[in-house]
């Protein structure tokens, strides 16, 4: 099976991170990237699909976002080529903005009614495909070298030729900010389980009732990572809850169907995933990046200087 596609969410307008999420869109917000460059998220996240072997990008975006996405990008890239002529980062940087143009497209979800819509909203993009989804406010650190968290689950679906959602095991009181699963691990296949049951941020006792997986430390469960491999049977789960009439269209109860109606796995990734709406998580996501990259050392320093400043004012 190969997976070609991708597509992104990120129509949601980031309340979260108000103030500043009102004046620029958030996947637009600046951050250091593991080669040293500064970058807009979104651009991060788009790489990371890139460079796993995705061909084609398709961002879900709220109406009227997709032309401001172009235009800002299309700035960047010709701010980098005037004032920075003939600088090879800068070049490389342009060929990368020119080589996401070229990729990208975009789908409005006219109406914010829910996650699984605006997955839905992807579905003419995605034309029958398997597709790699992955969310707008998500970065990624892997921990193998050479290989990036979404190269390790499009190398699975593609092997096992099926849906496969990332997941990382997770502390318990942690738990109620995701959807939680549970499965049989796959015989002779090191973290990789064949899904039983889905549950979207569920209670601890739910969770230690229904959610508990055989070989996880105690008080660990697996969470959803915030990127899946999804057949196009997705669409038609999806659809039953549109034409229901729901206001507020779920991807996880889809996904417990989706698992009932066909083979479909979670793999635990070996990496990191940062959730840059959460409090502080920008931060978050900027240090791991930075030490996981070109400015480990800088990053470092900073740290300790910040940490050192700290210590004197106590």
């Amino acid at each position: 099976m190969k997976i070609k596609k991708a597509v992104i969410t990120a129509a949601a307008r980031g309340q979260r991170l108000y103030p500043v999420a009102d004046t620029i869109q958030k996947a637009m917000l600046p951050v250091v990237d593991v080669d040293g460059l500064h970058k807009p998220v979104i651009q991060i996240i788009a790489e990371e699909a890139f460079s796993s072997g995705i061909e084609e990008l398709c961002v879900v975006c709220a109406p009227g976002d997709g032309e401001r996405y172009v235009a800002a990008f299309t700035s960047l890239r010709d701010n980098l080529i005037k004032t920075y002529q003939n600088v090879d980062w800068a070049k490389e940087q342009a060929g990368k903005i020119d080589h996401l143009l070229s990729r990208l497209q975009f789908a409005e979800q006219a109406e914010a009614l829910g996650y699984g819509h605006a997955v839905y909203c992807a579905r003419e993009f995605v034309n029958n495909e398997p597709f790699l989804l992955l969310l707008g406010d998500y970065l990624y650190v892997s921990h193998v070298a050479g290989k990036r968290c979404a190269a390790q689950v499009l190398e699975l679906a593609a092997q096992e030729e099926c849906a496969v959602s990332a997941v990382n095991p997770t502390i318990e009181h942690q738990i109620g900010r995701y959807g939680t699963l549970t499965g049989k691990h796959a015989a002779g296949q090191s973290g990789v389980y064949q899904i039983d049951k889905i549950i979207e941020k569920p209670s601890l006792s739910t969770a230690e009732l229904e959610l508990q997986t055989p070989g996880l430390r105690a008080g660990y469960y697996l969470c959803f990572f915030g990127m899946h491999v999804l057949t196009p049977g997705i669409f038609d789960i999806l659809r039953k809850q549109i034409e229901a009439g729901s206001t507020n269209v779920l991807l996880t109860p889809a996904l417990q169907e989706l698992a009932a109606s066909e083979k479909y796995l979670a793999l635990e990734v070996r990496g990191n995933r940062y959730d840059l709406s959460r409090r502080h998580g920008l931060l978050r996501a900027q240090l791991a990046l930075g030490l996981a990259g070109e400015a480990h050392d800088e990053t470092l320093t900073t740290m300790v200087e910040l940490l050192a400043e700290a210590n004197t004012r106590v």
